[in-house]
């Protein structure tokens, strides 16, 4: 069902947590320290891993902070085991990147659903960050102090024809959403943006309780945009395209209203005209159309 990582220091810890996943039918990887821990999540990159905050050479803190600074891991969620219940040393398993923390010695219960929970959230993410990826969009995430978190595959299509891209985007780009961030506004907000050929716009889509702030480049050269593509190939009108393409991007009714500053009952409204449009029944259906029309040339 899952393949989970296991990083403890005790070897009879690891037993006692590895016959716990075997009765769920879930594969077990285990590591006994941070640096082996790594190397074994490079290769094989589990769906979650449980460390144990407390080891000799490298801890578990200083081993989930290399962890999130491999691009390629730092969707994996990783939970923390340990027998310390200080607030102190909770909030610097989470500040280290951690997405929550259990007390030993664990429940076999509560490991179980944790695991379930938070190995799911990770692969929806997943999915929703596959769906961007295919729109056709200049988008990218930075966390709430400004540190990038993913870019679509249009994104540095974008910056490799810009020149000294890295000193623009870290000079000029950041900055600017940076200065979106201080406002302080969940609003959708736009930022003109010089660069060596021309301007582009800078829009805030999506700010996220968690911090996680999604943001789009315009630029005078960008091809027709995902909703003009919808609108045009599927016969719908302005708003019901948006709607649809949030739906494709993996968006909740929630988020879509979010996004688009509509009330969700509205949201439902154009879906049903969508819907109703596209001969379809459901939203992953209906998703499925939106994407495939959205790859096509």
């Amino acid at each position: 069902m899952y393949t989970v990582l296991v990083v403890d220091d005790s070897p009879d810890s690891l037993s006692l947590i590895n016959d716990i996943l075997e009765k769920e039918g879930i594969s077990t990887l285990v590591a006994l320290e941070g640096s082996q821990a790594i190397t074994i999540a490079e290769q094989i990159k589990p769906d979650i891993i449980l460390l144990d905050a407390i080891m000799p050479k490298l801890d578990g803190f200083e081993t989930c902070k290399r962890l999130k600074q491999n691009r390629e891991l730092q969707h994996i969620p990783v939970v923390f085991m340990t027998g310390l219940t200080d607030t102190e040393s909770t909030l610097k398993g989470l500040n280290a990147g951690g997405v929550d923390y259990i007390v030993k010695p664990v429940n076999p219960e509560e490991l179980i659903a944790r695991i379930k929970i938070h190995a799911n959230n990770a692969q929806i993410a997943s999915s929703a960050q596959q769906a961007l990826d295919s729109m056709g969009q200049n988008l990218f995430a930075v966390d709430q102090s400004g540190e990038l978190l993913w870019a679509t595959p249009q994104t540095h299509d974008f910056l490799s024809r810009i020149p000294n891209a890295d000193n623009w985007f870290n000079d000029t780009l950041l900055p600017a959403v940076k200065q979106i961030l201080t406002n302080g506004s969940d609003k959708s907000a736009n930022q003109k943006v010089p660069y060596d050929g021309g301007d582009c716009e800078l829009a805030l889509l999506f700010h996220r309780p968690n911090g996680e702030c999604t943001f789009r480049i315009s630029h005078a050269v960008e091809n027709i945009s995902g909703e003009e593509k919808l609108r045009t190939k599927l016969q719908l009108t302005a708003r019901e395209s948006e709607v649809l393409y949030w739906l494709s991007n993996g968006k909740t009714n929630k988020e879509i209203a979010l996004i688009l500053d509509i009330g969700a009952r509205t949201v439902n409204k154009h879906l049903e005209q969508v819907f109703s449009k596209l001969k379809v029944e459901n939203r992953t259906t209906a998703a499925g159309i939106a994407i495939r029309t959205l790859a096509e040339g």
